[in-house]
Order: C-alpha cells, then structure tokens, then sequence
C-alpha cells in the first residue's frame, strides 16, 4: 500500500470511459517500449504516489465520479494491482484497466475475480511488425489477452496508434482481419499519432488517416477518434 507505483493522477475525465465520469491513475512503468509513445516521463520514470494517497482522493470523488481508469505505462505488471483494483471496486467505483495485453495471467485473474467493468487493450502490431514498433516479444502475450476477452462476457474495446511511418492502410486492413478471425465483432479504433508530441523515440511527422480513408475499406469497423 505503502509503494508508490502512481506517476500522476488525472482527477476528472469525461474521454475515458465511455459515458461516465473517471479519473484515471498512471502507473510507472512499462514492459514495452512503443516508438511513439507519448508518455515517456511515465514509461521510464519511477512512482510519485502511493495507493494510500490514492485512496484518501478517492474518498473525496464518491458520488461525484463514476469510475477509475488505470493506465500507464502498463498497469498490470505492478504485483500489488489486483489488491488496488479491489479496493476501488469496494468503494462503488466502476474500473476499467487500460493494457497493452502483456500479462494474460493477471488479466485472467481479475476476470475471474470479477472486479473489472471495461478494459482498453491496446493492439500494437501484427507480429511482422510488433517487435519494431514495441520493442519487446510479447505478441503471443497479447494474442491471450484477447482470446480472454473474447471469451469473457466484460465489455471491451481494441484500439491502436496510427503513424504513417509505421501502419499503412494494408497493414490496417490485415490487422482487422486478424480479428475478425479471432471472432472479434466490435469496432477496432485508431488514434492518429499527435504531431509534436515528445516520443520514446524521434519519430517524423506523420499524415493522419481520414474518415474517408476508414470508410474506403470494405466491411470495415475502423473507427477514427
């Protein structure tokens, strides 16, 4: 309780969790390092925040939010998450975690448990790409995560980054393919990369896919935020 494992808290968000009022706790730290990446002072940084803090706000957002988003960094692979997440949940908060898919046997935990109402879980790449793009060998990782999602009855959604240096429109097209296969039925999101952002890596300016670019592509459920 005592660690502080919390980078920062965002104490009002109405963007977040869909049609409900959070605030959003971003933990320090992450197991991949995503070239575009606009949270470096998070990824690499180190906790300024402990969960008895966290609570004591809390305490004072009762009746007045509805729900608590943990983020990141990536927010499961602090050993104590499960313990923070049943904590909110006690207090009448609804949770919903933000992850990169990376640790399918916590996630599977907390689905047991039955203490999560909504998770965002962030799809990077296809493997042909996923190493580049993350840096790390956790697409397998991922690929669980998802099939437990799949099979759960929680509501989800999948989203990725698009940066034009990286993602094309084939590669966009094979990524909702690939859930399709999968069984996937809701919307795959995506979220143009923010020009000028500061990044994990130098990155150079990338064009932003159009409304029109998602709706060209047959059958699509491409969703641009």
């Amino acid at each position: 309780m005592l660690a502080k494992s919390i980078s920062n808290i965002t104490p009002f968000t109405l963007l977040d969790y869909p049609h409900k009022s959070a605030c959003i706790l971003w933990y320090a730290g992450c197991n991949m390092r995503c070239l575009y990446c606009y949270n470096p002072e998070i990824v690499l940084g180190k906790g300024t925040i402990s969960f008895t803090e966290v609570i004591s706000f809390l305490k004072t957002r009762i009746g007045l939010l509805n729900a608590v988003v943990f983020s990141g960094g990536e927010c499961l692979i602090h050993k104590n998450i499960l313990e923070h997440i049943e904590l909110v949940k006690k207090m009448g908060f609804l949770v919903k975690i933000d992850t990169n898919g990376s640790s399918p046997k916590v996630l599977k935990k907390l689905l047991d448990a039955n203490v999560i109402d909504y998770v965002a879980l962030d799809y990077k790449a296809l493997p042909n790409k996923f190493k580049t793009i993350t840096k790390s060998n956790l697409f397998a990782e991922f690929e669980a995560s998802l099939e437990l999602l799949n099979s759960s009855k929680i509501k989800y959604e999948i989203r990725t980054t698009y940066h034009s240096e990286l993602c094309s429109n084939a590669d966009l097209i094979e990524m909702q393919n690939y859930l399709n296969n999968k069984g996937y039925t809701g919307n795959f999101y995506v979220q143009n990369f923010s020009n000028g952002s500061e990044t994990l890596s130098p990155l150079p300016r990338s064009v932003n896919l159009k409304k029109k670019d998602s709706a060209s592509i047959k059958n699509s459920k491409i969703i641009i935020r």
